[in-house]
Parts: C-alpha cells; structure tokens; sequence
C-alpha cells in the first residue's frame, strides 16, 4: 500500500487505456485481474488481522477482483464470506467466480461482519445505483468495525467525484493501479477514507497527479531579504485581509514584504508605504498580490489596473477578481495566479458541467493563468494542462480570513522566481500544512503564524 501524494490521477478512460496498452505487451485481463486480487489480499490481511471478513462482489471485474482476494485469503485460513449482487457477466469475473472454493450468499440474506470490503462496483461508474442495492451495502459498511473498497466505493463516479446514490463512509479506499479523480475530488473523496495505492503493474503516464510536499530550498550563506523573495501586497477598504496576507507572506519565508495603502498594525517587521502608481516599479519586487480587502469601487479599479502593469508575477485573489477582466491578463508576459473559490470562479469564468478538474484546466487555457479553484478540494491548474490536486485540507479552514492567508502564501512562494504552478503548488500545500497542525477552531490570524512551521516541514 502505497500514499498517493505525487501520483498520477487517471480518468476511467485513462486507466482504460493504460491496461490496454499492458495487455498489447503480453498481459491479459486475468493476469492483471490475479496480480489485484493478489494486491487486495495482502492489503486487506494486514488491515485486518484474524478478524472475519464479509466480501461484497459485483457482476463486473471489480467483483472478480473481490472473488480473486477472498480465495487467497481463504488460502491463508482467514474466515471469509462472500455476497453477490448477481452473477459475473465478465470472463474473467466469471473465471474467478468459479475459483472460489467457498458459498456464494444472496445479497438480500448477507448478514454484516466485523471488516466488509465492498468489491462491487468499479471504474466507470455512470448510471445511479438501484435504491434498495445502495441501502444494503450502506448499511454493511455502516455495521462494520473497518470498512474497504476497492478501487473505489460502489456508488462513486470515477471522473468527477459525483455520488450516484447513497454511499457508505468508508474508512479505506485500496486505488487500484493509479489514483482516480473520485479520489480526490469532492463529494465522492469524503466517502474514500484513507485512499492508498495498490501497484497492479500497468505503465501509468498523467499531467495531472496529487499534491505531495514541496522541497522549498532554505536560504543559503549568500542569501539577503531581497533574494528572498519581496512581495508588495496593495492594500484596499478592509486592510485586515491585506495584513494578513501580508503576515501570512512573512512566515511563509519571504525576505521582504511591502504592504502599500495601510499605514498601521501587523508586525514592524511589514514595511508600509502609500499606495502609488510608482509604488509597484520597483525591479527589486518578486511578486505583487492585489485583491484580499481590495474593495470593489472606482478606487480598487484603479489599483488593480496599476498592478496588472506591473511587469511583475503576480496573484489576483478576493475582490480584484471580480473586477477582473480576463483580457488583461492573456497576453502579460508575467506570470500570474487566479486564486478563485467558487462565486469568484463563477463570476470570472462562468458555469459548466465539468468536472472541477475540466473547469479549472480550461480556465487556466482560456486565461493564460495558473488557476487555483480553491474549496474542500483545491485543483490547480496551469495553461499548459498541467494539473496538481490537494484532497482536501482541514473543515476548519472554513473561517474568515484563512483565503487571504492562501493568497500570501502563493505570493512567497512565486516572488522566489520558481516555476509558477510549482510555487502555487507549494502555498496550497503550506496552507493544508499549516491548518493540520493547528488543529481545531483556529483564526486566520493564526493559521498566518502557523506558516512558519508549515515552512519548515517542507
């Protein structure tokens, strides 16, 4: 069982794919059924011991993944049982089926069990699950003491996250071969639990792949506050957000921070100046963030403007993104990073019916900007269909404040001249980071603070 930060995430058709292209290399779909099921059973014995397991199978090769796994652990003198919905109507699912050595019970009559791994329904889901079906395999996995699903949880839609019914919480999702968006992507990763990964031994190649911690270099014996990294954060008609920001900047390792248009409060270390039109045409700048309390007025128009031209890297979060006009930043030859929650991706990019993953991809093309959609998960995503995912981050994340500190943190990381999906990458991961170890019911002031130890776990 392998974690899956760093790897790879394959749509149904992906994965599809690449099995196919084992098959073309001398696999076949039962030797790659018998390597899962093998995978499986070695997994689910060390989750679970001695203890009795109840093994729900499908029609389907996920369900003769499910009957490959209890035969082996059969084998191995483990007390194991297994439902089925109905018969296998694939030949491999069919051929395992008929390597079972034990009973087959009906669903309906399936009594519960201590462990219950849900082997029904895989890859590919697209149709809603039968009412009374879903209810039974719920109430299964509600009644046990550890629940598993393979691949992922019956009733889960692999590409965008959706749930096609009602869904058991689980406590283990075993990904076979490659990581899923349901995986990552809400609602559907909330019903995953713990997802790790099961190597199948099929060749996997994706530009979209999860978050995993960023190696940021420390400063080095010829460092100074300038190489560093400087950010000038533009202040607007709430200053708080932009202090925080700005704090948030600080601990997350910048060298300097310039915070322009607020002349009092956050620590002395901030440097504070007028805003100008001259403020930002300092060449020394790394990165400017405009946008957390920007306000929405005539006045917040025209710093945002000021900021777009800047030949500068820069975040556009908060306010300045409803006042964006996605022209303005096409054709700037400067990096840039949207940093938008729904409403504000809404409001500059419109609605679809993609996934989040399809959304933020195409934003990013449409707007030559690295897009961070942020929410419970955050995709972020860069005009090349370079795609990095975060899972999801702490629920105590849903404060006040907790987005400009994102902000700030993206604009550290950018202002150091790395790749720029690569430094949004890192503020989002600082950021989890960070509210992971603070626990429960914090402030933003001190999820700010908290990027200094975020920093140095990285």
């Amino acid at each position: 069982m392998t974690p899956i930060a760093g790897r790879p995430i394959l749509t149904a058709a992906e994965m599809r794919a690449a099995e196919a292209a084992a098959i073309a290399s001398g696999a076949t779909v039962e030797s790659l059924m018998t390597r899962a099921g093998a995978e499986i059973a070695t997994a689910v014995r060390r989750l679970c011991g001695a203890s009795s397991i109840l093994v729900l199978c499908g029609p389907g090769n996920n369900g003769g993944d499910g009957y490959v796994a209890a035969q082996l652990l059969r084998d191995a003198g483990v007390d194991v049982r297994v439902a089925a919905t109905t018969v296998p109507i694939t030949a491999a699912a069919i051929a395992a089926r008929s390597e079972w050595s034990g009973p087959v019970e009906a669903f309906s009559d399936a009594g519960s069990a201590p462990i219950v791994v849900d082997a029904v329904f895989g890859s590919g889901l697209a149709r809603p699950l039968d009412s009374a079906l879903a209810g039974q395999i719920a109430a299964l996995v509600d009644a046990a003491q550890l629940a598993i699903a393979i691949d992922m949880p019956s009733g889960v839609a692999t590409d965008d996250g959706d749930t096609l019914g009602k869904v058991g919480e689980f406590d283990i999702t075993l990904a076979l071969g490659a990581v899923k968006p349901c995986h990552v992507l809400q609602p559907g990763a909330r019903h995953c639990g713990e997802v790790r990964l099961l190597d199948i031994g099929v060749a996997l190649a994706s530009d979209v792949t999860v978050i995993a911690k960023p190696v940021v270099a420390p400063p080095g014996p010829d460092t100074h506050k300038f190489t560093r990294g400087m950010v000038a954060v533009v202040g607007g008609a709430m200053p708080g957000a932009a202090r925080l920001a700005s704090v948030a900047a600080m601990h997350a390792g910048a060298g300097y921070v310039l915070l322009l248009g607020d002349a009092e409060g956050a620590p002395d270390a901030l440097v504070h100046k007028d805003f100008s039109n001259a403020a930002l045409d300092d060449p020394r700048i790394g990165s400017i963030l405009v946008g957390p309390g920007l306000g929405r007025d005539d006045a917040a128009r025209s710093k945002l403007d000021v900021a777009l031209a800047a030949a500068r890297p820069l975040v556009v979060d908060g306010d300045a993104l409803h006042l964006l006009d996605l022209a303005d930043v096409e054709g700037r030859s400067a990096p840039v990073v949207l940093t938008p929650h729904a409403g504000e991706f809404a409001a500059v990019f419109g609605t679809s019916d993609g996934s989040k993953i399809e959304r933020a991809r195409e934003a990013a093309r449409r707007s030559n900007a690295i897009v961070v959609f942020k929410g419970a998960d955050t995709v972020i995503a860069a005009p090349d269909g370079r795609v990095r995912i975060s899972p999801g981050g702490s629920v105590w994340l849903s404060t006040a404040g907790t987005g400009d500190v994102l902000a700030g943190t993206i604009a550290a990381m950018l202002a150091t001249g790395i790749d720029p999906l690569d430094a949004a990458a890192a503020g989002v991961w600082l950021h989890g980071e960070g509210a992971r170890r603070l626990g429960p019911s914090f402030i933003a002031d001190e999820l700010a603070q908290a990027m200094r130890a975020a920093r140095a776990a990285s």
